[in-house]
Order: structure tokens, then C-alpha cells, then sequence
């Protein structure tokens, strides 16, 4: 079983044409990512990591799991593994039992082995720069790709998570649940220079305000440009 291509089952966008797009759609997203700027100084990810190694560890240890369980194991884990080739000759029982808490445990563990073993044989043990090469790791898809992407590199990249796909559906930026599609709604719709940051402030807002269950629409401060008709008005 490879989880990232169960759980994160992306593949890469199909080319097509841009869709057109009514400037006050435009307008609409860029006054929203103004706000949430403000009420959300900083848009970093939440995942505590040293390296891009780390990061793409952590990333992949976070499906089905939260970033906060992910950040209470690490410490430990990284402690114990620290490089490629320390996850790659890891036992494999000793491994489950440190990612245990973040679920899906024996997938994970076999997919960071995997995905150590790969580094070392096609990339001489540094996490690759490009989305083709990143997806061509056991365990990764497209989302993890594009937190290292835009997280480790600084390459501008559009990160669906299940609080992206909720907040883009509810603002009426996508009709789609598909992460794929939802990506290129997002690019074509954010500047690409605000790709990183953008898509993650969209994902904090989810994860704290915009939540799947009772949404806090009484302090959410993008409320009067939310379309969306559940919402409860301030």
C-alpha cells in the first residue's frame, strides 16, 4: 500500500486552457489574502523541521494525521534518524512504533523506507527540486511535493489539503472537489509569487476558523466576501 498515493492521490495537472476569469473574482481572492495576511502574519508551515529532508518526512507522516501529533513525534523520531540513510537500514517494527500516534503507522513506516532508499539510489541522498522528481518518491504525491516545494525551495507551489478544498468550495473559487482541478482554479486565480503563501494562509484559516464542523463565521474576518450560503452573517 503507498498511503501518499491513496490518501493523496495527485497527479500531475492536465494541460489545458486557462480558464477566464471575471476581474472580480480576481479582486474578490486578492482582498481575501489581504485580510488574512493581516489576521495571520505569518504563513509558514506548521511543521517543525530542520532540513528539507525533515520537512518531506514530517509531510508525509501528516496524511490522515494533524501537523500538531506530526510535531509530537518528530522530536523523538529525528533523534533516532536523522538522514536518508539512517530511515533506509531502520528496522522496520522499531520505526512503526515511534510514528505510531500519527496513524496508518505500518504504511508510513514502509513508505519512509522506500522513500530513503530512493534518495540515496537516484538523488545521492538530497530531497530533488521538481515536482516530476518529488512524486517519483515512494510515499510522496502532489501535495507533499508542493509543501517541500514551497516550504524547503522557495519554488512558488498551490498546496490542497482537505482545509484548502473546504475554504475554496466555500468562497466559490472552485466547483470541484478534486485536488488536481482545485490546484489550477488556485493558480490561475492567486500570482504565482503568492502561490506558497496564499494556499497556506487559505489552509490556516480552515484549520482554525473556516472548520469542516461549526465554523467561527462570528470572528472570521473574510465574511463579508464569503458567498458561501451556511455561513452565519457577524
Amino acid at each position: 500500500m503507498n498511503l501518499h498515493r491513496t490518501i493523496d492521490t495527485m497527479t500531475r495537472p492536465r494541460s489545458g486552457s486557462r480558464a477566464i476569469l471575471p476581474p472580480a473574482t480576481r479582486d474578490r481572492m486578492a482582498r481575501i489574502l489581504r485580510t488574512l495576511a493581516g489576521a495571520t502574519p505569518t504563513s509558514q508551515v506548521e511543521l517543525v523541521h530542520r532540513t528539507p529532508f525533515e520537512l518531506l518526512v514530517a509531510t508525509i507522516l501528516s496524511a490522515q494525521s494533524t501537523d500538531a501529533m506530526v510535531n509530537r513525534v518528530t522530536p523523538t523520531l529525528f533523534q533516532c534518524y536523522r538522514e536518508p540513510a539512517d530511515f533506509a537500514r531502520a528496522p522496520v517494527a522499531r520505526l512503526e512504533r515511534l510514528i505510531r500516534p500519527t496513524g496508518f503507522y505500518r504504511a508510513k513506516a514502509r513508505n519512509l523506507i522506500a522513500c530513503a532508499r530512493a534518495l540515496l539510489a537516484r538523488f545521492q541522498g538530497i530531497v530533488p527540486r521538481t515536482m516530476d522528481e518529488l512524486v517519483s518518491l515512494p510515499g510522496v504525491g502532489r501535495k507533499t511535493a508542493n509543501v517541500v516545494l514551497g516550504n524547503a525551495f522557495a519554488v512558488p507551489a498551490v498546496v490542497v489539503d482537505t482545509h484548502v478544498r473546504r475554504v475554496a468550495n466555500r468562497l466559490g473559487f472552485t466547483a470541484s472537489t478534486d485536488p488536481d482541478r482545485i490546484e489550477q482554479d488556485l493558480q490561475h486565480l492567486i500570482p504565482r509569487r503568492q502561490w506558497t503563501t496564499g494556499s497556506q494562509a487559505l489552509l490556516l484559516h480552515g484549520r482554525y476558523v473556516c472548520t469542516a464542523r461549526a465554523p467561527h463565521c462570528d470572528r472570521c474576518r473574510i465574511n463579508r466576501d464569503c458567498p458561501w450560503e451556511g455561513k452565519t452573517h457577524r
